[in-house]
């Protein structure tokens, strides 16, 4: 009777050295955090990191996705008016030929056959014109041809917007569709069309200084913000390096005072156990 009563009491006072031990262990270590912030290159990886710097965290990774963003629609935009302008370059190189031409069709010396030769290069230069307004296009979208008088570019996340203004430049918009030298003809009808053109190009000219100018917007408020977000987020690597040493060393102190201390638990047993 008095042995099992003995070795009950050796097991209870093992049991509590072991919760004992397994509390202390439990409640010390803050590495996992540490390692956490060194591995991912972020000291806030979650709320309980620091639940207001991750609110601003997030609002701020927010913007950036929207200027991003924002600045892609803005390079597509200016591939537009690229197009666009270039495609009208030529429609006025053709006006111009066919001013030049209509200008020698007014010579009196030459013959009705002249007149027909020169008619029919203009008619060429005229379908020129109607191919470049017809097939000049971006990602399927006609820009010259007056099927779309415009389109809303977004260029953040705050849905700022600009509008794109296309150019119609048919024989028909232009007004030169039936121009002919083989009857009476106003060479002033080729220099309205010049002129729209013209008109047309600064329009785009415009609209590009625009989308440049917010292109380059949102690359300065997309840096600024970037660099706001990674100094509340970053991880000072010395810092945590530091603390993680700290921390480590702290923990090892602790685990040989944890096990002196199970050591003289371990001695008070043998001392009951000899009392007993």
């Amino acid at each position: 009777m008095m042995k099992l009563q003995r070795q009950e009491t050796v097991t209870i006072l093992r049991e509590e050295a072991n919760m004992s031990g397994i509390s202390g262990v439990s409640g010390y270590s803050n590495t996992g955090s540490y390692y956490s912030a060194l591995s991912s290159g972020s000291r806030i990886n979650s709320a309980k990191d620091g639940a207001a710097e991750l609110s601003i965290i997030n609002k701020e990774d927010s913007q950036v996705r929207g200027y991003n963003a924002g600045s892609e629609n803005l390079e597509a935009a200016k591939s537009v008016t690229n197009i666009a302008d270039g495609a009208l370059s030529g429609v006025a190189d053709y006006l111009q030929r066919i001013k030049e031409l209509a200008v020698k069709a007014g010579n009196g010396l030459i013959t009705n056959d002249d007149k027909k030769a020169i008619q029919s290069e203009i008619d060429q230069l005229k379908e020129g014109i109607s191919n470049s307004a017809s097939t000049t296009e971006y990602n399927g979208i006609k820009l010259l041809d007056g099927s779309r008088s415009s389109m809303q570019i977004i260029s953040d996340g705050n849905g700022t917007s600009h509008e794109l203004e296309n150019v119609n430049s048919t024989l028909d918009a232009l007004g030169i569709k039936d121009f002919s030298v083989m009857g009476n003809y106003d060479i002033g009808d080729i220099d309205k069309a010049l002129e729209k053109v013209s008109n047309g190009r600064t329009q785009i000219g415009a609209q590009a200084n625009g989308l440049e100018s917010a292109f380059n917007y949102n690359s300065i408020a997309s840096y600024n913000t970037t660099a706001s977000k990674s100094r509340l987020s970053d991880t000072e690597y010395g810092e945590y390096v530091s603390k993680l040493q700290k921390e480590t060393n702290l923990n090892t102190y602790k685990l040989m005072m944890q096990k002196k201390q199970q050591q003289n638990e371990a001695s008070n047993i043998a001392r009951i156990m000899t009392s007993i």
